[in-house]
């Protein structure tokens, strides 16, 4: 067994920005060398997430929709008082949706689902540089 470690950087707009980071993926996938095994995508930081879903305009505007109605960025959270920085929400959105991921592959694929892309969501009240740790371990 084989480990291959990549780190890549995006830049966000802030909270409900959502980012489809396939492409970037499959090219970590395609430079390691390896053919069978496992990827996993892990986002720093307690404010974004890493999730899967059909990355078209009309999903984005609803999970976009679906995260304000579970955790509304309106209204005040107990961590809001705890540092002030009003993003409390941020930090339940993220919860909720989990910094990491991991993705099988097998001769060089990584083994989505037709309409399965991997989108880093930026929960955060303002923009931030988000560091994306990919690791894959296989032969």
């Amino acid at each position: 067994m084989k480990i291959v470690s990549e780190h890549r950087e995006f830049s966000t707009q802030g909270s409900g920005d959502l980012i489809d980071i396939t492409r970037e993926l499959v090219g970590c996938l395609s430079g390691s060398g390896l053919k069978n095994g496992n990827m996993t995508v892990f986002v720093q930081g307690s404010t974004a997430g890493i999730t899967t879903f059909e990355y078209e305009p009309g999903l984005i505007g609803d999970v976009q929709e679906f995260y304000e109605r579970m955790v509304p960025s309106d209204r005040g959270y107990r961590h809001d008082e705890t540092w002030g920085d009003a993003n409390g929400f941020s930090h339940l959105r993220a919860t909720l949706t989990g910094q990491s991921l991991t993705i099988p592959f097998e001769s060089g694929t990584l083994l989505l689902g037709t309409w399965q892309q991997v989108v880093l969501a930026e929960f955060d009240n303002r923009s931030r540089e988000r560091l994306v740790v990919v690791q894959m371990i296989g032969e």
